[in-house]
């Protein structure tokens, strides 16, 4: 996931670009680096003895990362199959018209399995183009079962779940969010960098929040690094997603973030960067123009993005080591991906063998008993919170970066607030748009009700969805 959320560099980008909601017959083009196999060679390697081509997509190397492991531990899958791989970041929304081209044309080039975030999974899977999902049952998952045994996080099953009230995607894994700060800075400004006492600085609500980024500042820290810092938390704690009735709606604690966000920028709470972006990375490396206090967010973002941008790889390099989790000022969730594979895939056994390997085996060499306890990857043994209850039952969550603190102590608990409720199959689109006026509205280019109004206009404009009134 964004955990991932890495630019990768596109291995190829498919010409043309067509919605999943349109039948039309379009130009196959080859986006790996394999050659293409027509239906007839693939018959005659059966009886040759050739591998048969597994064709992956994901935005990230995440998902075909796994699918190297899994050949690792079953090498028997890899000597029959040799897996293409197509990698499209979802930079300037790449990844998106690639994949529903891909799976809108078909035959040997098609994805047999391919992954969604949670921006845009409910397109995959409830939205335009879940036709094209197989659903879990019919790649020989017992899957109810298999779910209840797993004690797989609800949300996770809920957003899979197609209209037809069948499974066809699960995450693995669980990315309820918590408050992630500086140690050193905490015992600077409140005397103590113990989260029991920090999570009742910084919450619960926002009140608190901001009487917090006033003491901080008084100190001469900066609460978050930019506005983004705190949309996560906001946007995924939210009761409404941005359509009711398919008409674009903007729920009141999203509508709130303006003035957040405003009052984040007026008294100098931040420094103002952009998520992803350097002056955000400089932050977590303690090298931002003002001390940045925290970040909002999951596991994934301390294993994936942090400990990358701390500076160091051990305890006192950089800000490796200065930081710890707390309960966050609002429950919420951000992320995760989501594993579908295509209803044409002539590879169903295989197929669901790997995909049940990744979000429902709960043994020591599944991937989610790997993820949780830093097995997967020797070489960089991070630690993760997983969709399955089981693993995260037995699993040990302490982590150096975190100054040896447990973040399942954390993380688990939070897991509860992560919902698919929310969630709408254009948020990518639209949080984009969000953003932009936003930061147009708190720099001072336009009102409030000037950004409202271009915001609407924009999302009409792009997606046809009117507002409602």
């Amino acid at each position: 996931m964004k955990k991932v959320l890495s630019m990768l560099a596109a291995m190829s980008m498919l010409l043309s670009m067509t919605a999943c909601g349109t039948e039309k017959e379009e130009e196959k083009t080859n986006t790996g680096n394999d050659t293409n196999v027509s239906d007839e060679n693939k018959e005659e390697s059966k009886d040759s003895g050739k591998k048969e081509t597994l064709n992956v997509w994901a935005f990230t190397d995440e998902v075909p990362g796994m699918v190297d492991k899994y050949i690792e531990l079953n090498p028997e899958f890899g000597e029959k199959y040799e897996i293409k791989k197509t990698i499209i970041p979802t930079t300037d929304g790449q990844y998106q018209p690639a994949l529903d081209q891909a799976l809108i044309a078909g035959g040997n080039d098609a994805p047999d399995i391919y992954a969604a975030e949670a921006a845009f999974i409910l397109k995959y899977s409830q939205g335009e183009c879940a036709k094209y999902a197989a659903p879990y049952e019919d790649l020989g998952i017992d899957v109810a079962n298999a779910i209840s045994a797993a004690e797989i996080a609800q949300y996770s099953v809920d957003i899979g779940t197609n209209p037809d009230g069948k499974v066809v995607g699960l995450g693995y894994q669980a990315t309820g969010g918590a408050f992630i700060y500086r140690r050193s800075i905490a015992k600077d400004v409140f005397g103590t960098d113990d989260p029991a006492t920090i999570k009742d600085k910084i919450g619960p609500g926002w009140d608190k929040f901001f009487d917090a980024a006033e003491e901080l500042k008084a100190k001469g820290y900066a609460i978050v690094s930019g506005d983004g810092d705190m949309w996560h938390a906001v946007e995924n704690s939210s009761s409404k997603g941005w359509l009711e009735n398919d008409k674009l709606v903007i729920d009141d604690k999203r509508a709130e973030f303006m003035d957040f966000s405003m009052r984040l920028m007026e008294n100098d709470y931040h420094n103002n960067t952009e998520d992803w972006g350097d002056a955000w990375f400089a932050d977590m490396k303690g090298e931002g123009d003002t001390p940045a206090f925290g970040f909002f967010g999951p596991a994934w973002l301390i294993n994936y993005t942090m400990a990358d941008n701390s500076g160091g790889k051990a305890v006192g390099e950089g800000t490796y080591g200065d930081w710890a989790v707390c309960e966050p000022t609002v429950g919420f969730f951000w992320g995760g991906t989501w594993v579908l594979a295509n209803k044409d895939t002539k590879h169903k056994e295989a197929v669901g063998d790997f995909i049940e390997w990744v979000t429902l085996d709960t043994s020591e060499t599944g991937l989610q008993y790997m993820w949780a306890n830093g097995t997967y990857n020797p070489d960089s043994p991070t630690k993760d919170c997983v969709a399955s209850g089981v693993v995260m039952a037995k699993s040990n969550g302490e982590v150096d970066f975190l100054g040896g603190q447990n973040m399942f102590d954390v993380f688990v608990p939070a897991n509860q607030f992560a919902n698919g409720k929310n969630l709408t199959p254009y948020d990518e689109k639209i949080n984009s748009h969000w953003r932009d006026q936003v930061r147009q509205y708190t720099s001072g280019q336009k009102t409030k009700e000037q950004a409202i109004a271009d915001f609407k206009t924009a999302v009409n404009d792009d997606l046809a969805i009117e507002a409602a009134e």
